[in-house]
């Protein structure tokens, strides 16, 4: 394996203004040695993660990072630039730059090198070494280890000297006789404590003699710590460092599990119980949270973890003597956790709607298909069958398609409690799932339907983080999340669903079914291209999923105004990756190699409904991908309802066609949409090549190669 930086790889003189430029010019020097096997494609990948959070940090650092398919190896080039480059930190541009480029199945032996330089930023001396380094081999042997920081390779190291083995610290008698706290090997422990040799070399006697005059030291304050980014390389490995660092500080016990890319080594048990606090600094889901519930618990994003850690220490300790036990879960939903502690309102609102829906979609995916095929067996009256466990004949396909459909129909009917009980977990965790799921099924008793299960999803939800708020005796701690939150959440969430809130949303889901079922003419075909849009506006994000979940609702009661929006809706989402699918075959030249890679694997993903299909193309290029793919999503979900076409289905794509009402039609409104959008985004990334072109055959002095590799 290739050492993880060479000198070739380093540019003490980088001259890029943007964080893209920066990223290119460093990128092509990994092509140069083959380290990256297609540039744009990783490219795309280095952008995609920059989208999710900037990689900027404080002290003049950017660290651009990415896990690609296009990387062979793990590898490290580092880029010095003298004007600085934003990067997105808080303190200003950057002036060491870090691309980092991971393969898909990196080894865990090069990762735990790239943690190592993560830990290695936040120390003073290794970044001023950086910024003095006049040699690219000198500045690789830094990065890599090899050489220590502050000295020019060659000379000896100017440690401070290492003290005799007889010499002893000058030592107050209470802290050298005061008994040392056990400790694991993570946790952090002041150099003044009295050391290993120092406690053998006292006399038997002198404990029990101070013991009288001196009292025993307190023990020092314990937090336990959880850092994970999205690409769990860089961030997570600086969050731990500067963690323990601000811990050691404030004289805190900090011990740190790192949940990175190469796996987590779990905290010792005990350590966790015996904590004081928890700091949760995560991008990602915390995994096995369950182990820290019951105690004071700060929750935020892992770059506040690297740019304000006493802070976060501070805050935990405040928790503390107030006795107020957070929640394991901050407002931040499971599969969504990049929130940091300013999110607003709507942005958190929208993490716990994605949640449930997230948590939904199995359950819509296996009763709606087993409902679809038992239709398509036993025919539209297989609803009226009697039970399958009264009345069942092996040979006869009535009797399997009866089956078929009681089956789906069971798990059916878990979609209202399922989203209602994911929202609460998506607001509070594991404590909201019971008053999630009970108003969820209230919420169906009453025929409240998919709108009762959302209100009800979030009035669990803030029931229970309104309980958790509550200082409680340390003593009853250990019982709220298992028996004392399930028990009051659940009889407010009753009391509100039956009593107050209920009845209400039953009328208004009445209206809106009745609504539906009258949709005729132009009303139709607007809703469905509002729809469309909402469908291709983020591909799969929470537009699309709320698009989703409104169709689907509408399966729970079916009528043909609910069974013309499945329609529409699974049609419209089918067209993004169909489209850039068939725009990469036929002007293949406008696309990278990489893009033509995943325009064949497009195809099947479309014809599927995974919308997902096309965000490898919105990543690269949005401005152009989207508004193409919203236009093709509009004129499909327009014409679907133009034309009547109806779906039972939750999902299947073609391949459900034989459930579709008028599916040729079905079939010519996603054909229009796919043909829409592959026009459209061929027309706009011809457009942005002439325009290239022109500049190209004018450019401005030494700049020529520059405009055409743009």
């Amino acid at each position: 394996m290739s050492e993880l930086i060479t000198a070739e790889l380093v540019d003490l003189d980088l001259s890029a203004e943007t964080k893209d430029a920066a990223a290119r010019s460093l990128a092509e020097r990994m092509v140069a040695h083959g380290r990256v096997t297609d540039l744009e494609g990783f490219l795309a990948d280095v952008a995609a993660r920059e989208a999710q959070m900037p990689t900027g940090l404080d002290g003049g650092i950017g660290i651009p990072h990415c896990r690609s398919t296009h990387v062979t190896e793990p590898t490290l080039a580092f880029g010095r630039s003298a004007s600085g480059i934003d990067f997105g930190a808080p303190d200003g541009p950057a002036d060491l730059i870090f691309l980092i480029a991971a393969p898909a199945g990196g080894d865990a032996d090069h990762l735990s090198i790239l943690s190592t330089l993560a830990r290695s930023l936040m120390d003073e001396s290794f970044t001023g070494a950086l910024r003095s380094a006049t040699e690219p081999e000198r500045t690789a042997a830094l990065i890599r280890g090899d050489e220590p920081a502050g000295e020019p390779a060659g000379e000896p190291s100017a440690q401070a000297p290492v003290p005799e083995k007889d010499a002893r610290p000058e030592k107050a008698p209470e802290a050298e006789e005061a008994p040392v706290p056990d400790a694991s090997p993570d946790t952090t422990a002041a150099p003044t404590e009295a050391t290993p040799t120092a406690a053998a070399e006292a006399p038997p006697e002198a404990p029990s003699a101070a013991a009288p005059e001196a009292a025993p030291a307190a023990a020092p304050f314990r937090i336990v710590a959880i850092t994970s980014c999205p690409t769990g390389i860089a961030h997570t490995y600086m969050a731990a460092e500067s963690l323990e660092k601000a811990g050691q500080a404030a004289g805190v016990e900090v011990s740190v599990e790192t949940q990175g890319s190469a796996g987590f080594k779990r905290l010792d048990p005990q350590l966790v119980r015996d904590a004081d606090g928890v700091i949760f600094a995560h991008d990602v889901e915390v995994r096995e949270k369950e182990r820290f519930a019951g105690k004071p618990t700060v929750d935020v994003g892992v770059k506040a973890g690297i740019n304000r850690p006493a802070e976060l220490i501070a805050e935990v300790r405040q928790k503390a003597e107030r006795g107020e036990v957070s929640g394991p879960a901050r407002g931040a939903a499971p599969m969504d956790r990049d929130a940091e502690t300013g999110d607003g309102y709507a942005t958190r609102l929208r993490k716990w709607l994605m949640t449930g829906v997230s948590y939904m979609v199995p359950f819509v995916a296996a009763g709606g298909l087993l409902i679809a095929l038992a239709f398509a067996i036993g025919g539209y009256t297989i609803n009226k069958a009697p039970s399958v466990a009264e009345h069942f004949v092996w040979a006869d396909s009535t009797s399997w398609a009866a089956l078929l459909f009681q089956i789906g129909s069971v798990a059916f009917g878990f979609l209202v409690p399922v989203l209602a009980g994911f929202i609460a977990y998506g607001m509070a965790d594991r404590p909201g799932l019971v008053p999630g799921f009970v108003g969820g099924a209230i919420a169906l008793t009453i025929n409240a339907g998919f709108l009762g299960g959302l209100i009800a999803g979030l009035i669990a939800g803030a029931v229970v983080m309104t309980i958790q708020r509550v200082a409680i005796p340390p003593v009853l701690r250990g019982i709220m999340p298992v028996v004392v939150i399930p028990l009051i959440s659940s009889a407010i969430v009753g009391f509100l669903m039956f009593l107050v809130v209920g009845k209400p949303i039953a009328a208004l889901q009445k209206g809106l079914t009745d609504w539906l079922s009258g949709l005729t003419g132009a009303n139709a075909i607007i809703l469905g291209a509002l729809l469309g849009l909402m469908m291709c506006f983020d591909l799969g994000g929470p537009l699309n999923k709320v698009a989703y979940a409104f169709a689907v609702g509408g399966l729970a009661n079916p009528n043909e105004g609910s069974l013309k929006v499945m329609a529409a809706v699974m049609a419209a989402g089918m067209v993004p990756p169909l489209a850039m699918a068939l725009a990469t075959t036929v002007r293949g030249r406008l696309f990278t190699k990489a893009e033509r890679e995943n325009g064949k694997a497009a195809w099947v993903l479309g014809a599927s409904f995974i919308t997902e299909g096309a965000i490898p193309f919105a990543a690269a290029d949005p401005l152009r991908v989207i508004p193409s793919a919203m236009a093709g999503g509009a004129v499909t979900g327009a014409l679907s309802m133009m034309f009547g076409c109806t779906l039972r289905a939750p999902h299947g794509g073609i391949f459900v066609v034989p459930l579709i009402g008028q599916p040729f039609l079905y079939l010519l409104a996603i054909a229009a949409g796919t043909g829409v959008s592959a026009a459209l985004v061929i027309l706009l990334k011809g457009l942005r090549r002439t325009s290239h072109t022109r500049a190209a055959d004018s450019p401005a002095d030494g700049e020529a190669e520059v405009t055409v590799a743009a």
